[in-house]
């Protein structure tokens, strides 16, 4: 039997609360001091009407869940006295570092008072850089068994098919690390709605942590069905610790927000749901889990795609909605911001059901 490193079910206890209670209470701590200094959110001139009365609002909230994620994650650990894993990490530090780059880009809209920040290739530079170095160094590390936090395989609830190579796995875990991140900054558009879609999220990948964890090939015999998955317990843990951070930041970012996460959480989170994914192995199943993440950024693709056609066809573009994405054409329908935020909620969570359901199903089967 192999001996396990990973943390007992307590760590994850004391992660998420702890860092929900610093979220919780360092949030409003920030709001003053965001007030203080005067930054406040820039609005572009061509948005919504109704958004005007979020000019001024605190942004860069995303820096209070990110640090209270890292407090929670190491305070979880130091207090139950269990040594942290590279997997568990290597994913915060994918966090953090997506979160640096929507920092900077926040700083500029806040320091010119307009809603441009970085330039947009600057913007994807930074995020393809961080992936990059991310997809490099998953593929290092090995434990005393040779097992790294991630394959350079693809996988959907496992890995399957023949090995990349590294360069094409790198390459597989920018595009899904950069196109997670900017799936999280379309949605997050209305109070509230990125922030609790990616907790429903996160708390699909506590529950596959778990059962990693339970069915491990290297616990004992290899049974059917078991997952070749290092570290899948701390993976639990990065998700709750997370989780609770997110949790403890929507007290303050629910309708009407009192601040708001800007690209430094938008990207941040993004990325800590593609690190969970390529380290769990189930790289694939994140476009079912995130699925409410997938229909509005996809709505954004379908209404820029339609309008240069039908320009470039007829020379007047039509729109397939009346503003992408999705849920600003609900909000021009008439509905109002706290039903579209909760409906929304509503889909994220049937979209992780569902993506639990092929998990499990997948296990079952084998």
């Amino acid at each position: 039997m192999r001996p396990r490193a990973s943390p007992p079910v307590k760590t994850i206890i004391m992660s998420g609360a702890i860092a929900l209670v610093t979220a919780l209470f360092g949030t409003p701590l920030f709001i003053r001091l965001m007030r203080r200094l005067g930054y406040g959110q820039p609005i572009r001139l061509e948005g919504l009407k109704s958004h005007e009365t979020k000019r001024g609002t605190p942004t860069m909230g995303g820096a209070v869940f990110v640090a209270a994620a890292l407090i929670g994650y190491a305070a979880g650990h130091a207090l139950t006295h269990t040594g942290v894993t590279a997997s568990g990490v290597l994913v915060l530090l994918l966090m953090t570092g997506l979160g640096m780059v929507g920092f900077l880009d926040d700083f500029l809209k806040i320091s010119r008072q307009t809603s441009l920040g970085l330039r947009s290739r600057a913007k994807v530079a930074g995020q393809v850089i961080v992936a990059a170095v991310f997809g490099l160094q998953v593929l290092q590390h090995p434990d005393g068994f040779g097992m790294t936090p991630a394959n350079a395989r693809l996988s959907f609830v496992a890995d399957f098919g023949p090995v990349l190579g590294t360069l094409p796995f790198v390459i597989w875990a920018v595009i899904m690390i950069v196109g997670a991140s900017n799936a999280v900054n379309l949605t997050d558009g209305l109070d509230g709605l990125a922030t609790g879609a990616t907790v429903v999220v996160l708390a699909g990948y506590v529950l596959i942590g778990f059962w990693q964890q339970s069915n491990d090939c290297t616990n004992g015999l290899l049974a059917p069905g078991c997952y070749m998955v290092r570290d899948p317990l701390d993976l639990a843990v990065v998700a709750t610790s997370v989780l609770g951070a997110c949790i403890g930041y929507l007290w303050w970012n629910a309708p009407p927000a009192r601040i708001i996460m800007g690209d430094t959480g938008s990207l941040a989170l993004g990325g800590v749901l593609a690190g969970l994914a390529i380290c769990t192995k189930t790289q694939l199943l994140l476009g079912i889990l995130g699925g409410l993440f997938v229909i509005i950024t996809m709505s954004d693709v379908i209404q820029v795609g339609v309008f240069k056609a039908t320009r470039i066809r007829t020379g007047t573009g039509k729109r397939v909605f009346k503003m992408a994405p999705l849920h600003y054409h609900f909000e021009l329908s008439g509905w109002a911001d706290t039903t579209i935020v909760i409906r929304f909620w509503m889909i994220s969570g049937l979209c992780v059901a569902a993506g639990l359901a092929i998990f499990y199903i997948a296990w079952l089967r084998a």
